[in-house]
């Protein structure tokens, strides 16, 4: 297991569209997923220890968010053959049995996790209301195991903010945890 950082934020980029489907059947688009105020791209897994560590804590903070406007979607890009726990039977599975208040998605191809620039799971993308990138960085302090209670909620302070003013904040730290489980790549001849 690779523990991985992503870069920093590179505010104002555009978020990638989408089409993927849904635990719940439905396929679901960008534009279906966006707020109000904004739009909370995570990119998560089933099996990945940093996100058990703050599963949690990522229901906690988008239940809260909704009630800024933020809306949420979580997006799963890994391997399945490789990685039977990240299945889309076994996602529908732990949707349904944590009452996910936002869609998980399936991102068969990785194609979505490359357009995004995803390289670790948890991996987070906030979003104002022109689609334009204003938070790249971790939940709070936790890492495989979980921050002690009260440990500053950085995500939700930065959505919180993005939902205020269409900002993020200027100073984030980067997430931290498992690498995406890429496909092998065809070597070519």
């Amino acid at each position: 297991m690779v523990s991985l950082n992503p870069p920093v934020c590179d505010f104002g980029v555009r978020a990638p569209d989408f089409k993927l489907l849904g635990v719940d059947g439905k396929t679901w688009t960008l534009q279906e997923c966006m707020g109000r105020s904004g739009l909370l791209v995570m990119f998560i897994c089933n099996h990945c220890p940093y996100v058990k560590a703050v599963h949690g804590r990522i229901l906690r903070d988008a239940l809260e968010l909704k009630g800024y406007g933020i809306e949420s979607v979580a997006i799963m890009s890994n391997d399945t053959a490789n990685y039977p726990e990240d299945s889309y039977e076994n996602m529908q599975r732990i949707a349904a049995e944590y009452n996910y208040p936002f869609p998980y998605l399936i991102d068969e191809t990785q194609e979505i996790a490359k357009d995004y620039g995803a390289v670790c799971t948890p991996d987070f993308f906030g979003y104002n209301t022109d689609f334009e990138l204003q938070y790249r960085g971790r939940l709070d302090a936790s890492r495989k195991e979980t921050a002690p209670d009260g440990t500053r909620r950085d995500l939700f302070e930065a959505m919180k903010l993005v939902a205020h003013t269409g900002h993020g904040p200027q100073d984030q730290i980067s997430s931290l945890g498992c690498s995406i489980k890429w496909k092998e790549e065809a070597v070519e001849a």
